[in-house]
């Protein structure tokens, strides 16, 4: 950005039959096939089967999506929607927090791994590098939405945000540029040949650690335990991360370490549900919009021609405001 950018871009892409394909949606679908792609790549590594690395997205985009959800739902909006519980599936009316992804992710992971009786510690070991990259091209579409702001700043590179007065710092790109440089950081510490686990933990450290000074640039509407919402959940994070890796180096000076399996030959057998069902949670995000819950046509409708309220996009300003003064924090 050569200088102060007045953003005023378009957050949808393109529409069909009425539904609006979003930017930040498409951040979801990009990611969730980084991961697919990037787990049949070290499949044989980790002692994976063609259909268990299908089963294993479909539960990580699973609980991304769930958790991402539930956390805005349930901790950071829960003002509105214990009184609207329909709008709680309606994720076209936008509505994720950043560590509720995580969280959620790590859970459907861990999951998968109970079930099919797999060691976990190597899964979210592999899982670690996709996970960042995912969380960059959310980054991006956050900046795309445009919802998401800094504090005040005459930096060369401040932005005017719409609906927000005055130049900000665009914190979301500091966050995105910080998500994908933790790739070849953790890549490089892969080559250490580090124990089982110990990736994984590095990565929650680094990614809660170093988003921690960025989050101070930013400006939430809302607060947990006395705290910016993000700088509690980011401190939460960063105390597991450092317990995930005490534990990690405890176990692995007592001599417990995983045994890698034999490389697996791809399933004989193909299942015609497991690409569809994957298909369908790629294509799903795309109408999301926006990190927190909005009046659609309210939020957008300077940027896009032709955004009116329907049973899709319900005028729900007034309801926002009332109910804790439109909290947006992630």
């Amino acid at each position: 950005m050569p200088g102060p950018f007045v953003h005023n871009i378009d957050p949808i892409i393109f529409t069909i039959f009425g539904v609006h394909v979003w930017w930040y949606g498409l951040s979801f679908t990009l990611g969730f096939l980084n991961a697919h792609v990037f787990l049949r790549r070290n499949r044989n590594n980790i002692g994976l089967t063609l259909s268990q690395v299908y089963d294993l997205t479909i539960f990580l985009a699973l609980g991304i999506l769930i958790g991402g959800r539930g956390v805005i739902v349930f901790n950071n909006e829960w003002a509105f929607y214990r009184e609207f519980p329909s709008l709680i599936p309606a994720i076209w009316v936008g509505g994720f927090a950043s560590h509720g992804l995580i969280l959620g992710g790590a859970i459907g992971v861990t999951l998968f791994c109970l079930i099919y009786r797999i060691p976990f510690r190597p899964i979210f070991d592999v899982l670690a590098i996709a996970a960042a990259i995912i969380l960059g091209f959310g980054r991006i579409g956050n900046f795309l939405d445009g919802q998401i702001h800094g504090s005040l700043t005459d930096l060369p590179w401040g932005v005017q945000f719409p609906n927000v007065e005055g130049f900000r710092h665009p914190v979301v790109l500091y966050d995105g540029l910080k998500n994908f440089l933790l790739v070849p950081l953790l890549v490089w510490l892969r080559s250490f040949d580090l124990p089982p686990g110990r990736l994984a933990a590095m990565f929650v450290i680094l990614y809660s650690g170093f988003r921690i000074p960025i989050d101070l640039l930013r400006e939430y509407p809302i607060t947990t335990w006395g705290l910016p919402t993000g700088q509690t959940l980011n401190g939460i994070m960063l105390t597991f991360g450092v317990i995930f890796l005490l534990v990690n180096i405890y176990r692995s000076r007592r001599g417990r370490s995983f045994e890698p399996s034999e490389p697996v030959v791809c399933d004989v057998k193909k299942s015609v549900f497991r690409p569809l069902a994957f298909a369908a949670l790629c294509i799903l995000p795309l109408v999301i919009p926006s990190d927190a819950t909005r009046d659609i046509p309210d939020s957008y409708g300077k940027r896009h021609e032709g955004l009116k309220h329907s049973w899709m996009y319900p005028p729900i300003a007034n309801d926002l405001k009332r109910t804790d003064e439109s909290p947006k924090g992630r």
